[in-house]
């Protein structure tokens, strides 16, 4: 199934959502600039290869294993092929711009790199000696996903299904939970096997559903799913309005 947009109108313009996008496509060009070596090396680099990550973890503050920490970060922004990066930021560009208009910018950033770092831990606790990069925004997009789902349940993802040819409006909740139920699926079917996603490898399952999981927990820590205030004073102002309109 393939998410084409969902019913769900916004009140703030997503300036993260919109930058986030536009750096995952500007270093993706990047990326197809470079040459195989040249690229492979820059996944060594700047990707979380499993292996020096539980180096690094073991000898502590010491150089160089401290900058394997900061894999955790760049990794959200490398991508593997065009339909890597392509189907990414479709999630991100239907799902994210609703959770950032619920947290604000700054809260929603914080949240997108946190999900994004916890997603590729959970990668790499099951993989912890894989000498294979691990990259892609697609953790932090799953938390993305996971706060999306309990915020917006109800809400219609207009759903391209390939098997029929045709789109299907479906709750998020069907779409969404779908999504992490499959995922989880073949995570633990990719147990003992790698699944990593990077040259050579294949999905991060674990990320996906490690991402949307902690997702859902930072959202409900961050108040997310608390929106009786904001809720309280809208309807308000709705009759405030009438009254006042009613007096003229």
């Amino acid at each position: 199934m393939v998410p084409i947009r969902d019913d769900n109108p916004i009140t703030t313009t997503p300036y993260v959502t919109y930058g986030l996008i536009a750096l995952n496509l500007l270093v993706f060009l990047y990326e197809a600039s470079l040459s195989g070596p040249n690229l492979e090396a820059l996944f060594n680099t700047f990707a979380v290869v499993p292996r020096d990550l539980s180096t690094s973890f073991n000898t502590g503050l010491g150089y160089p294993h401290v900058s394997e920490w900061g894999t955790l970060l760049s990794a959200e922004f490398l991508h593997a092929g065009f339909f890597h990066v392509g189907g990414n930021m479709l999630y991100l560009w239907i799902f994210g711009n609703n959770v950032e208009d619920q947290l604000g910018h700054l809260k929603f950033l914080c949240f997108y790199l946190v999900c994004g770092v916890l997603a590729s831990l959970c990668q790499w606790y099951v993989a912890p000696e894989s000498t294979v990069p691990s990259l892609g925004a697609s953790g932090a997009i799953a938390g993305v996903m996971g706060a999306y789902i309990f915020r917006f349940p109800e809400v219609r993802v207009l759903t391209f299904v390939p098997i029929f040819f045709t789109a299907f409006r479906v709750p998020a909740l069907l779409f969404l939970g779908f999504w992490f139920v499959e995922q989880a699926l073949y995570g633990f079917a990719s147990l003992g096997a790698s699944a990593d996603v990077g040259m050579g490898g294949g999905v991060a399952y674990w990320a996906h559903a490690g991402g949307f999981v902690f997702g859902a927990l930072l959202g409900y820590w961050l108040g997310l799913f608390n929106n009786t205030d904001k809720d309280a004073a809208d309807s308000a102002e709705e009759i405030a309005e009438v009254i006042s309109g009613d007096d003229r």
